[in-house]
């Protein structure tokens, strides 16, 4: 089954240095019908304005990614971490037992852009960490690239759940294929260009939620730069 969510059928919030559009119930965003997919509880499309950025605030059980899409993002947390993620980078976070952070627009000048990604880790009271990784844009052109994932390595940041984030560039009339393993579920954002996915056409910004289906075929209409997520 797959289920579509047209970009333009997602909440908008806008509130002059922030513009954000929340696929999941987040702020003053609230669907009780719509308010995780699996273990995924936010993905925020954010656009923060030059200079301003959320102020300290705590968190707690919660494994949070950040992939920058361009500009870049400066995180500040109680743990002593001070560091600037740019484009091509990932920011993983675990809240675990509990921790405060702050993350700001790092330029003055130029707008940032950021998907903000939540999800509920697979043990609580975990200890709080965080880390950067990068990850080789080359390396994704007509492949699925694992950038996040609960096993890691040097160019995949770790995270504390069984789910793995994909990020790919597929060139006109190329396609792949994905083998959903049983029970588990599929989350694409198409983050530029149209794609197909099992003769389902997605358009910029466009979302599919995916469940019950063994094998996927995803094919670029145009080229197309998107997000696969395999988790539970």
């Amino acid at each position: 089954m797959i289920q579509v969510y047209p970009a333009e059928s997602r909440y908008a919030v806008d509130l002059g240095w922030l513009r954000s559009r929340p696929s999941l119930s987040f702020g003053e965003y609230y669907d009780p019908d719509n308010t995780s997919f699996g273990v995924m509880r936010v993905c925020n499309d954010d656009e923060v304005g030059a200079g301003r950025g959320f102020g300290p605030h705590p968190h707690s059980d919660m494994e949070i990614v950040t992939i920058v899409l361009s500009g870049a993002v400066k995180h500040e947390d109680n743990l002593g971490n001070v560091e600037v993620t740019s484009a091509g980078e990932i920011q993983r976070m675990t809240a675990g037992s509990g921790m405060i952070h702050g993350e700001y627009n790092a330029s003055e000048t130029e707008e940032l852009k950021l998907l903000q990604l939540w999800f509920m880790p697979s043990e609580r009271g975990l200890m709080p960490s965080y880390e950067t990784s990068s990850y080789d844009p080359k390396g994704m052109m007509n492949t699925l690239l694992p950038v996040v994932s609960h096993q890691g390595s040097e160019q995949v940041a770790v995270i504390h759940q069984d789910m793995t984030i994909y990020l790919s560039r597929l060139e006109q009339s190329k396609e792949i294929s994905f083998q959903q393993e049983e029970g588990r579920r599929v989350f694409v954002f198409v983050i530029e260009g149209r794609l197909t996915v099992d003769g389902i056409p997605l358009g910029t910004r466009d979302t599919a939620r995916i469940e019950a289906l063994s094998q996927m075929t995803i094919t670029a209409d145009e080229e197309a730069f998107f997000m696969l997520i395999d988790l539970p």
